[in-house]
């Protein structure tokens, strides 16, 4: 019994790690650019977009380009934000791989 002990400490205990690199997380900025720098997004550790700027080159460029300019920047910003969640969450579990909702189970 006590193993199955030490496994729920050792569980509860990843979860305390869990939470504080959510609140971290939270904290993170991310730069996502396309078109050579003509259009940069910013994005949360949330997911949350909050900040869209151009290069004044970018003006001359038609709707469509533009848009696309700005969908490209964006998802270059959520890979970014992917790659970087990982590696901090990385840094928490130890290297383990723990899989998608782990930080949402209740212990």
């Amino acid at each position: 019994m006590k193993d199955f002990t030490d496994l729920i400490s050792q569980a509860k205990k990843m979860q305390e790690k869990m939470k504080e690199a959510q609140e971290m997380l939270k904290k993170i900025e991310v730069e996502g650019v396309s078109g050579g720098d003509a259009v940069k997004v910013v994005m949360n550790g949330d997911g949350e977009l909050k900040k869209i700027t151009f290069k004044e080159s970018s003006y001359k460029e038609s709707k469509e380009i533009l848009e696309d300019l700005i969908v490209a920047a964006h998802n270059d910003a959520k890979s970014k934000l992917k790659k970087k969640t990982s590696e901090e969450i990385s840094k928490v579990t130890g290297g383990v791989n723990l899989p998608p909702g782990f930080n949402k189970f209740p212990f």
